[in-house]
């Protein structure tokens, strides 16, 4: 287990790195000045090249590479330039909203997915199965900020159920802002139960007719039992798979879904240091992200073990 730890380990350090360099070079190769953006239109030439000496991006591009690599490796990720506060500091004050987001998504994601797929793959060929496989794939062509505008127009703006958007007032307590987030979590969660739908059903079918499946039953073991038991644990290696794959992409889907509800999140945070061309929000969004990825996708494979005793590292 050491063994294998350390060279995940080594192999993350390798990624982060690749990642870094690939944000560092397409943060700059996007047209805009984050100078020119801030001083507005009036600003003189003279007054642009001074802020940009003063950010130091007047500096070549393998300079500014090096000291980004320094900043990273002693875990400062640097200060925004519209905000002008450290970027960390920044995401903090805007992950709560995005981490239960996330959570409410995945725990839609799952609970739908999971029971469905089951369900379908025990009822193979009946009707029921070719409702379900006809809708998961039509939910997961779906976009999530269709999805998103069409909840806003029939339970926020017809019915009233819900806020059309915001995160509630500063002084809102927990459960008004979930509130808030109901069908936010819906948009996201909804198209991406789909894959987890397709994928648990593929799963049980590989396994409802292995011999152990065939012995439960003929022991007598009710139905339940068997799909659940014996089943279902052994069809879950895929799903969890899939599962975590889901919730890293939820993670990056946030972005376009706080945009359209209006959330002050991470993602909405994102969206204006692109607009803004504010480097250093740009490459330490994008880095977390890319490490929230790669320590997820770690955990899945240290859940195998768990899962499943036959599974060695």
């Amino acid at each position: 287990m050491t063994a294998y730890l350390s060279r995940r380990f080594a192999g993350m350090v390798v990624v982060m790195l690749m990642v870094a360099a690939i944000v560092f070079v397409i943060a700059r190769v996007v047209p805009g000045d984050p100078a020119a953006v801030m001083l507005g239109s009036n600003a003189t030439p003279a007054d642009v090249a001074a802020l940009r000496a003063q950010l130091g991006l007047d500096r070549p591009l393998p300079v500014q590479f090096v000291l980004y690599l320094r900043d990273i490796l002693s875990f400062n990720l640097g200060n925004s330039i519209f905000l002008n506060r450290p970027v960390v500091d920044a995401m903090l004050d805007r992950a709560e909203l995005t981490g239960w987001l996330t959570g409410m998504s995945v725990a839609i994601a799952v609970l739908i997915g999971v029971p469905v797929g089951v369900l379908a793959a025990v009822r193979r060929g009946t009707l029921l199965d070719q409702a379900v496989t006809a809708v998961s794939m039509l939910a997961a062509s779906l976009p999530s900020f269709w999805v998103g505008l069409t909840l806003i127009e029939y339970f926020a703006v017809g019915l009233g159920w819900f806020p059309v958007a915001g995160y509630g007032d500063p002084g809102a307590g927990l459960g008004q802002r979930l509130h808030h987030l109901v069908l936010p979590a819906v948009a996201l969660g909804l198209p991406n139960s789909a894959l987890i739908i397709r994928f648990t059903r593929t799963s049980m079918l590989d396994v409802l007719h292995e011999d152990y499946v065939r012995t439960a039953r003929a022991k007598g073991l009710g139905p339940a039992t068997v799909v659940i038991k014996h089943a279902f644990r052994n069809a879950l290696i895929p799903v969890l798979t899939v599962i975590g794959l889901t919730i890293a992409t939820l993670i990056g889907g946030a972005i376009v879904t706080e945009t359209v509800f209006g959330l002050p999140g991470v993602g909405n945070l994102i969206v204006s240091a692109v607009l803004r061309r504010d480097y250093p929000v740009i490459q330490g969004a994008l880095l977390i992200i890319s490490g929230l990825y790669v320590l997820i996708n770690m955990a899945v494979d240290l859940l195998y073990a768990v899962v499943d005793p036959r599974v060695r590292y």
